[in-house]
């Protein structure tokens, strides 16, 4: 696969918000209608907003609103934290205020915030301290409390694939494993619906972020699961939340099971929990059409 047959994956404009000494790359893909309300998406551990499909996004632009999508600190264009240690690792608040900064950038007062994973971490966070920025939140795929002791944090039949691909792909150097590598990864966290995988079109996103986004942080794992570790629990933040809240989980979840969104919404006032049979922990073509749904009435 060569870079000149790469499409173009970038749709709208791209800029560079500052929260103090780090860079927080966005991109902001506006909807062309006059006075319309802003979506800010917050991806998950180790994604950069690449992540977020277009056929995630699309409906949202055709109904009317503006996209941002940004990549997270440690990933794609944003600053990598070469600095980062182990006595000095962030944690969600300090990634719920690179969010906060974009906003502040663009000047932008309220937004919808819509988190996938340990974006939906950072969109709960947003919504406990920054309340007056948003408007509603829908977390998806996510946890209240990821190292809950009553509930699995990371299942073992994840922890023993993941070793397995990295056992298998270990010269990371290299483009092609790179590219296996993260298609094996993805592959994990298929659920177990009627939908199709499309490790073409992954490929060329994996490609995209090594040939024009910098490639991948080898750190950036570590410096997630610290972050997410850290943060520890939002049980008692979220019994008294104000935002209005939609949760969205899969039935087949391989890396955040359902049992913590079944735990964690009910303790947030007047949340919707919606569970979709069959999915896993990614956002398959085919489920876009319920997704929307929910999400469309939630937003209204």
């Amino acid at each position: 696969m060569q870079a000149e047959d790469l499409p173009e994956l970038i749709k709208g404009s791209t800029g560079i918000a500052t929260n103090g000494a780090i860079d927080i790359a966005y991109e902001f893909i506006s909807s062309g209608q006059k006075d319309a309300e802003t979506i800010l998406l917050v991806m998950g551990h180790s994604g950069s907003m690449l992540r977020w499909p277009m056929h995630f996004i699309q409906p949202l632009l055709e109904a009317g609103y503006n996209i941002i999508r940004y990549d997270n600190r440690g990933l794609g264009k944003s600053s990598w934290m070469k600095d980062w240690a182990k006595d000095n690792a962030y944690n969600l608040e300090d990634m719920a205020t690179d969010a906060i900064a974009i906003l502040d950038h663009l000047e932008i007062k309220k937004v919808h915030i819509i988190g996938m994973s340990m974006g939906g971490m950072i969109g709960q966070r947003l919504a406990i301290s920054y309340n007056d920025r948003v408007k509603s939140l829908t977390s998806i795929m996510s946890s209240g409390y990821w190292s809950d002791p009553n509930l699995v944090s990371l299942p073992f039949k994840f922890q023993m694939n993941f070793i397995r691909a990295v056992l298998l792909y270990r010269n990371l150097h290299e483009t092609e494993v790179k590219i296996k590598f993260n298609v094996a990864i993805y592959q994990m966290l298929l659920g177990q619906g009627k939908y199709k995988f499309d490790p073409k079109s992954l490929a060329q996103t994996i490609m995209y972020e090594i040939k024009h986004r910098g490639g991948f942080n080898a750190k950036i794992g570590d410096q997630h699961s610290l972050a997410i570790v850290k943060s520890g629990s939002r049980y008692d933040e979220l019994k008294v939340l104000e935002t209005p809240t939609l949760v969205l989980h899969g039935t087949d979840d391989t890396l955040i099971k359902v049992e913590h969104a079944k735990k964690y919404a009910p303790m947030i006032p007047n949340a919707k929990l919606v569970i979709l049979d069959g999915m896993g922990h990614d956002l398959p073509e085919e489920y876009m059409i319920k997704m929307h749904k929910q999400i469309f009435a939630h937003m209204k």
